[in-house]
């Protein structure tokens, strides 16, 4: 069956079942939103808000939509955008992933970066930013999903029934986690209507404020956390808590594991919300001494984080991946070359090769080597002065623009020497008995001193 429009493809997305995970006693079945055309949970809301203000005459033809997101309402709504022909304003926090910038952007949305670090009342914080955009726009309409009623009515009246549906009406428990709420409002109220047995589940990031809310009635200062669209520093207004039984606080490096953990074993490639709820519901799987039938979700697609939780150096610069320490410069090499890590070049190698190489790692400089042996470096000014506008240039080799004056230290080298290293403009490249190891920058120091536990 053909839809007249990509729209036409939204909702009705697969559930599957876990297999290879360990459940306890409990069957956990995932809710592939990942499988919307946007490659989000968010197409639901970002068609429905859209469509609430088409028909209560908010939005005219050719008019501007503003709005604040973590990422992915934000491409729900330009999806629409883009087919219905609205200029759309989006206000993303700093922390989101590359990806899903370049994302809204090729999609045509007008993407303005705020930062993450601030709470509600900071003009910078996204969600005052945007309103105040969209009251400084002629004939703006703020989306503002977080208000936006009809938010949780796409899922009470889309979600909560498909899941209903292929869950052949057994459903014990629900894993959610919040953003905005309008998933956790839209299910419950379903839920509590055609199967009120059915518990609910918060999955929220460790520093948010919401599993303290559900536990206590109240909540402190919110702390910080880098999974992206889950987890909130207030409680939204539209979020309905009051069927959530049980909550549980998931750190960083949990939901990336567990995402991670998630591809290898199960084919799923997960966003870092997902591995959220993911990690939360098999807790509580793992927890229950009854059989259960339990449904989450995979929020989003990991294509929008293959740069971040997804690239093992990220993981590294974060401190999510812990390499063996041996107290030596080796622990600060982010790319070993005895490990096959390494970004290199040969002498006879065309600048055009280096050049192109230099951008897809985003790397300025490159050693060159014979075999292991460092004979090398060529950097970008190398290749400024080398082509100096002659693109014919780019076919010279890397002879005979590298420079051969090469600054080495040995893994033992103190601190000292390796600042004279940075102080003299060089980056250091690290040599064990005449075989190449690996080069140290001064952004690779700077994360080694960031990643050092903080005294108490």
């Amino acid at each position: 069956m053909s839809n007249s429009s990509v729209l036409g493809l939204i909702g009705n997305t697969p559930l599957v079942q876990v297999n290879h995970l360990d459940t306890g006693l409990c069957q956990l079945f995932l809710k592939l939103e990942s499988s919307n055309p946007g490659g989000s949970i968010k197409d639901r809301i970002g068609l429905a808000m859209i469509d609430a203000a088409e028909r209560d005459g908010l939005l005219r033809p050719g008019g501007t939509l503003v709005e604040a997101t973590a990422g992915n309402t934000g491409l729900g709504l330009a999806l629409v955008a883009a087919q219905r022909g609205y200029r759309l304003i989006l206000v993303v926090p700093d922390k989101m992933s590359r990806e899903k910038v370049l994302h809204l952007q090729a999609l045509g949305a007008e993407v303005r970066l705020t930062r993450s670090d601030v709470g509600k009342g900071h003009p910078a914080y996204y969600q005052d930013m945007a309103r105040r955009i969209a009251e400084e726009t002629p004939g703006a309409y703020y989306i503002d999903q977080f208000n936006n009623p009809a938010n949780p009515r796409a899922h009470e009246t889309g979600t909560a029934p498909e899941i209903w549906r292929q869950m052949r009406h057994e459903v014990d428990a629900v894993v959610v986690g919040v953003g905005s709420g309008g998933t956790l409002s839209g299910l419950s109220r379903f839920f509590a209507r055609t199967s009120p047995h059915t518990e609910f589940v918060l999955a929220d990031p460790q520093g948010s404020v919401l599993a303290d809310y559900v536990e206590t009635g109240t909540h402190g200062e919110a702390g910080s956390w880098l999974v992206e669209g889950v987890g909130e520093d207030f409680v939204p207004p539209q979020a309905d808590l009051s069927r959530v039984k049980h909550a549980f606080r998931i750190s960083d490096r949990e939901s990336f594991e567990t995402a991670r953990l998630l591809l290898q074993k199960e084919g799923v490639l997960a966003g870092s919300s997902s591995g959220t709820l993911v990690a939360a519901a098999l807790r509580y799987c793992r927890a229950q001494t009854t059989p259960k039938r339990v449904v989450t979700f995979v929020c989003d697609s990991g294509n929008k984080y293959l740069s971040k939780m997804y690239s093992d150096d990220w993981m590294q610069d974060q401190g999510m991946i812990v390499l063996p320490q041996v107290g030596t410069l080796l622990d600060l090499i982010t790319h070993r070359h005895d490990l096959g890590q390494s970004i290199t070049c040969l002498p006879d190698e065309a600048l055009a090769q280096v050049y192109q190489r230099m951008r897809l790692f985003d790397v300025s400089q490159l050693p060159v080597l014979d075999g292991d042996r460092v004979v090398g470096v060529i950097d970008e000014w190398d290749l400024l002065l080398s082509v100096h506008g002659e693109p014919e240039n780019f076919r010279l080799r890397v002879a005979e623009a590298m420079s051969t004056e090469v600054t080495t230290l040995a893994p033992d080298a103190g601190l000292q020497d390796l600042l004279q290293v940075f102080n003299d403009g060089y980056v250091a490249l690290v040599v064990d008995r005449g075989h190449y190891v690996g080069l140290i920058t001064q952004a690779d120091l700077l994360a080694f001193w960031r990643r050092q536990p903080r005294e108490r």
